[in-house]
């Protein structure tokens, strides 16, 4: 199931083909991982509905973001809000809320950071409006000023489900948005396979060019043929997404239909088969032929394994020594942890079990956490007593 090599390689395509050199990957220990443990990140700190967890560049600081639209800083044992705009946050369908937080490269020097939320919007049928929105702190870093907020991106949604949400610079300082299909289910409107559209899309745009951004001259479309801002498509649900900091590949979890869960490594210009598939299998379940254009998952389960992937890191952390080059990724549904070789091959292993995995988080030394929508709790990746 692996995915076909791409003109310049899996990381040179990633990030347009514009670099000289490939870093070469550090060695993968043998032999599968050990079993690992879940423990408390933050001393019996509790969160409302954490949907993700991360560190700024250069900064000890971690910060939790919260389904309905704050963003908490923690110090040591203590948390204090970091950003409200809970006014301007549509969370009360299940998949909506504050979805994604990214902080700038330069947050050391420009303090900005970039959100991906659902707004309340009249235009839509289900008052829900993708928003991508630069924040800047008026007080050093110490939080971010609502007042600052400039929207660079607005897509109204169909559906109240399939909302996409992540958000993350990559290696080479541009901004990656994962855009759902636009909800119901089975894509009723075509939009992963149409680049004319941005719903069920990988997008990468420049934030620091244009007005309100630029649009990478190396992506696929930056000359016409469909949206410039689309890096890769087909997609249904990339709720979250990963950059190697070892070699720059990026790699994409896609929330499936009714039966396949799938992980990608994305490609520019990738078409990764929704709706017309559903992991490597035909979709609607029973139709006969869906050959195509598209690249395969690395992996895929069924939902007797899990019902709701959620997508981690390449773990390159120093504590796991046996978990060094493995990609890591749960399941919402079924709790299932599970590590797989980022060079391959293939093979997943369950490492933990935890619970209503909202996302993964990655720390500055490569540490990862998990976050729990049931329970509120962050928890790190440790060897197990």
């Amino acid at each position: 199931m692996r995915a076909p090599a791409m003109a310049c390689g899996v990381f040179l395509s990633a990030i347009g083909c514009s670099r000289e050199t490939v870093p070469a990957p550090p060695p993968v220990p043998p032999g599968p991982p050990p079993p690992l443990a879940l423990q408390d990140a933050f001393a019996g700190l509790r969160f409302r509905a954490p949907l993700h967890v991360l560190q700024a560049p250069g900064e000890a600081r971690f910060f939790v973001v919260e389904k309905a639209g704050t963003v908490q800083a923690v110090s040591g044992t203590t948390a204090s809000t970091f950003l409200d705009i809970r006014a301007r946050v549509n969370s009360t369908p299940g998949e909506a809320g504050l979805l994604g937080l990214a902080f700038h490269p330069r947050w050391a020097q420009n303090r900005q950071v970039f959100l991906n939320y659902t707004a309340f919007s009249s235009a839509s049928p289900a008052n829900l409006r993708t928003t991508i929105s630069r924040f800047t702190s008026a007080d050093g870093g110490a939080t971010l000023d609502p007042a600052s907020e400039q929207v660079l991106l607005t897509i109204e949604q169909p559906f109240e489900n399939h909302n996409g949400g992540g958000v993350a610079f990559g290696p080479d300082g541009l901004l990656y948005l994962g855009l759902g299909d636009g909800g119901s289910a089975g894509d009723p409107s075509g939009n992963a396979q149409n680049p004319a559209r941005l719903l069920g899309k990988l997008l990468r745009i420049d934030v620091d060019s244009g007005t309100p951004y630029a649009i990478p001259p190396s992506n696929p479309f930056a000359s016409g043929g469909g949206r410039g801002e689309v890096y890769a498509f087909g997609l249904r649900n990339p709720w979250r997404f990963s950059f190697d900091r070892a070699t720059g590949a990026l790699w994409l979890a896609d929330v499936g239909q009714n039966t396949w869960e799938e992980v990608d490594i994305i490609v520019s210009g990738g078409n990764y088969g929704w709706s017309p598939r559903e992991g490597t299998h035909c979709y609607p379940p029973g139709t006969l032929s869906c050959a195509g254009p598209y690249l395969d998952p690395v992996v895929e389960y069924s939902h007797a394994e899990g019902a709701s992937i959620t997508g981690g890191y390449v773990y390159r952390g120093a504590a796991l020594p046996r978990l060094a080059g493995h990609y890591v990724y749960g399941d919402f549904g079924s709790g299932h942890i599970w590590a797989v070789p980022a060079a391959g091959p293939y093979t997943p292993v369950q490492i933990a079990q935890g619970n209503a995995i909202s996302s993964f988080g990655e720390d500055a030394a490569g540490e990862l956490y998990v976050a729990d929508l049931a329970t509120g709790q962050v928890s790190k990746l440790v060897a197990a007593p």
